[in-house]
């Protein structure tokens, strides 16, 4: 039995109409296309999801879906953090409602809070529901990062159970392996860090890649998982200018593109996330192309 969150989680992006209303059949059907591709948790309403332009009805409604699609297949981690605590608590409790195994809560972002507010915040989290908590350290978003003395304290509230990676510092990712117990969950935040971060002791990874090559990416870090760094190895290479254009504008702009440009959902976003810029556009397709992969007729570029 696979550890629950490890392996590779998608972030997954919340698909519109082209009226910009919640698209509730592509939910569900991007969903089953991550699970029989092979992903192992699925991480609805994350920043790659443009959470925080859904209403709180809409952020619910997709995890539910989620959820539903899941079958029981894989765990579900739903995105659960934010800038005031109390709202946080409520949150976590609410996506716990929603049927979710887990939940991904991100630093608390802007204020930039001490190592000892962070204790107390995630601690009130984690005293508000059962649920195993994976912290997400993204402090080029946030303002706010987790260092690795920080984080094996967190480490000691109980059913924090991991921590999404996403610094982009390997000697910081060096320390957190070596400074967190041995069954707590180091996820890489970045594609791209993902073989370097396991090499080290990393369990895996959350992935934006993955929405657009589940298999693919699945696949490179079971490679990893069994020790056959070659074969991951040779993946990494080939997916890695896919991995870094995810990230040539603000994410998810380029997934999204992608995914449109595969014909998996509407190229809709909600503002302020518009679509890349023509010069992106290009590349991106040219990304895809180069991976053999499918673009649909017409794609604006």
């Amino acid at each position: 039995m696979r550890t629950p969150f490890t392996g590779v989680g998608t972030a997954l992006v919340t698909p519109f109409t082209k009226s910009g209303a919640l698209d509730e059949a592509a939910v569900t059907r991007l969903a089953r296309r991550q699970i029989d591709a092979g992903v192992h948790f699925l991480v609805p309403c994350g920043t790659t999801g443009e959470t925080p332009t859904l209403s709180a009805d809409e952020r619910r409604r997709v995890v539910e879906l989620v959820v539903e699609a899941a079958r029981g297949q894989v765990p579900v981690m739903a995105g659960a953090g934010g800038y005031d605590t109390k709202a946080v608590v409520h949150l976590a409790r609410e996506m716990q409602d929603a049927g979710v195994q887990g939940l991904l809560s991100v630093t608390p972002y802007y204020n930039k809070p001490t190592p000892e507010g962070l204790f107390k915040h995630f601690s009130a989290v984690a005293e508000a529901t059962p649920l195993p908590i994976v912290l997400y350290n993204v402090p080029g978003r946030t303002g706010c990062n987790i260092d690795a003395a920080t984080l094996a304290k967190l480490a000691t509230i109980p059913h924090v159970v991991g921590v999404k990676e996403a610094s982009g510092n390997i000697t910081q990712m060096v320390e957190i392996c070596g400074a967190v117990p041995p069954d707590f969950i180091v996820l890489s935040g970045d594609d791209a860090l993902t073989l370097p971060l396991m090499a080290i002791g990393g369990r895996g990874l959350i992935s934006v890649a993955s929405n657009a090559v589940p298999a693919e990416i699945a696949q490179m870090v079971e490679a990893a998982e069994r020790g056959d760094y070659a074969t991951a190895r040779k993946m990494h290479h080939r997916l890695v200018p896919l991995m870094l254009g995810n990230f040539i504008e603000s994410n998810p702009g380029p997934v999204k593109f992608a995914m449109a440009a595969m014909g998996l959902c509407e190229e809709t976003y909600r503002l302020p996330m518009v679509s890349p810029r023509p010069a992106s556009q290009e590349r991106i397709i040219g990304f895809l192309k180069e991976l053999g992969l499918p673009v649909v007729a017409g794609s604006r570029v």
